[in-house]
């Protein structure tokens, strides 16, 4: 894969194939098109922690990779607080191919929205971005979400708040979280009644992916 190892770092790259075996050639070949664009755009938009980009594959693409791998059967996934597109911009990826998909990516950031339009051109995949704030752009919401996926935006209570119009109509959410998830579980119980399951992230240690499957307010 030449072309490949030519735009990143080649361990990287093979430390994500043999994390996830069945994520093909093709796709990490969109991956490298992403990860070449964050590169580009980081000066100017600050897309990324600075002190992350040379761990760029690890620390943001395949970390992104366990929110699709946790819900695989997903079609239609909506990503709140976008950003550079970790997640969301990774699952559409993932999605390549599929019939019958869409990532709306909900980004009020306009110019982190330009970039994300961008990643999505360059790589084929679909996604609508909304350029907005989350409760206007999810206010009436009427489109089909069966998972919903946040990483790095806010606290659990808040991001139950943002998801629970879509959790209470059959969706997923899947939510990355680092040390302090048990604090954020605990204070976010105190107003909603959650059916949570914790996975062990496959990249950090010390994190979990948190999969929510009903939610109620108390």
């Amino acid at each position: 894969m030449t072309s490949l190892t030519g735009r990143a770092d080649s361990a990287q790259i093979d430390a994500v194939r043999r994390m996830y075996p069945d994520v093909s050639c093709e796709t990490l070949e969109a991956f490298a098109i992403y990860v070449d664009l964050v590169r580009k755009w980081q000066p100017a938009q600050n897309l990324i922690a600075p002190s992350t980009m040379d761990d760029i594959w690890m620390r943001h693409v395949a970390d992104s990779i366990q929110i699709q791998k946790s819900l695989p059967e997903a079609n239609h996934w909506i990503d709140f607080g976008s950003g550079a597109g970790f997640p969301g911009l990774v699952t559409a990826i993932l999605l390549r191919g599929r019939e019958d998909t869409m990532v709306n990516l909900v980004e009020s950031n306009q110019r982190k929205a330009s970039f994300l339009r961008t990643v999505a051109r360059e790589t084929g995949s679909k996604v609508k971005v909304h350029a907005g704030r989350i409760e206007a752009v999810t206010k009436g919401w009427t489109a089909p979400i069966e998972g919903v996926s946040a990483r790095a935006l806010a606290n659990l209570e808040m991001l139950c708040g943002f998801s629970a119009q879509f959790v209470q109509r059959g969706a997923t959410a899947v939510f990355h979280k680092g040390q302090d998830f048990r604090r954020e579980i605990e204070e976010a119980s105190h107003k909603w009644e959650l059916d949570l399951v914790e996975h062990d992230s496959l990249v950090d240690p010390q994190s979990k992916v948190l999969i929510i499957t009903k939610m109620a307010a108390r």
